[in-house]
């Protein structure tokens, strides 16, 4: 089973690209994308997902991870629930034994859609925190240890983003503890300088985890500022990197060698293959898998190796 927190509205029996109610969704292992009739009551579904989550050895102890992906824009269903796939994969060829959980917001299919989806984006990132991370948070016990991580693809980092700054606006949820462990950003697709540690776009970001990695590839076409559709946008952490100087917490994994060396092994669209790779790519998902395990600093990682800018890089 797979599970998803979908807020799209439903139109026709069907969900649509434009924002709606919350709908918590159990996917059956043979359904090729979400539908409506896959919603269950969400206690049912956070009790799902917390068993899946747990691997505590002894009776009463519960512990585990559980993985947020958020995708990004110009993702279809049946894209976003392939994707969830092969992160769930990936992570467990290296052992995983959690839950991969997708936040579903509404984004259309197509790349002409690009500023209304980052306006659906914005107004619908709240509920990231409000009924998926913080009611996990709100279940944690001495004998429930479950670690919630995010790995956000491209404008998924916007929303991850902004769903960490507005909860910390809202009197409501500020005044409640919650955080994650792990927060990955993969092409992300948000300016370089707004995750400066003193930022205030990003500084719930950095006070509400353990560690954030940014992985980044300077030959992301899709993130280039040449593009049309990115005429006076700055350029995006996703393509250029975190700032100078990033808070402690941060780490930059550079991924350009890597992809350099390997392009010719993915069968993807040549524009959009250094924007994509990542999701077929068993390197970077044994990566992911060390960020979430936590067993290993930062720099002892097996698939990483030092750059000559102070910085790391995906082992090629």
């Amino acid at each position: 089973m797979d599970y998803v927190f979908c807020v799209r509205s439903v139109r026709s029996g069907e969900f649509s690209n434009e924002p709606g109610a919350t709908h918590f969704l159990a996917v059956p292992e043979n359904s090729g994308r979400t539908e409506p009739g896959q919603a269950i009551r969400k206690r049912d579904w956070v009790a799902a997902v917390l068993e899946e989550a747990s691997s505590g050895d002894h009776p009463g102890e519960a512990k585990g991870d559980i993985v947020f992906y958020v995708h990004g824009f110009n993702n279809s269903r049946q894209v976003m629930l392939e994707r969830h796939r092969k992160i769930r994969a990936g992570l467990e060829r290296n052992g995983f034994e959690g839950v991969v959980i997708s936040f579903d917001w509404p984004s259309a299919d197509s790349a002409l859609n690009y500023l209304e989806d980052r306006t659906d984006a914005k107004q619908t990132a709240f509920r990231l925190v409000d009924e998926g991370i913080r009611s996990f948070a709100a279940l944690q016990t001495p004998s429930c240890r479950i670690n919630m991580h995010v790995l956000a693809h491209s404008m998924g980092c916007y929303v991850v983003r902004e769903a960490f700054d507005d909860a910390d606006d809202r009197p409501a949820v500020a005044a409640q503890s919650w955080s994650v462990s792990q927060i990955m950003f993969v092409a992300a697709d948000v300016s370089q300088s707004s995750l400066n540690g003193d930022n205030p776009k990003s500084s719930s970001l950095y006070r509400h985890c353990v560690r954030l990695t940014n992985y980044y590839n300077p030959l992301d076409n899709v993130l280039s500022i040449a593009n049309v559709k990115r005429v006076g946008v700055a350029p995006r952490a996703g393509r250029v990197g975190l700032p100078d100087a990033p808070p402690g917490k941060a780490v930059d994994l550079y991924c350009g060698a890597y992809y350099r060396a390997h392009e010719d092994d993915f069968d993807l669209d040549p524009i959009t293959s250094a924007h994509r790779f990542y999701f077929d790519d068993p390197r970077f998902l044994e990566d992911v898998f060390h960020c979430v395990n936590g067993q290993l600093d930062r720099h002892e990682f097996p698939t990483r190796l030092p750059t000559d800018q102070g910085n790391l890089a995906l082992r090629p």
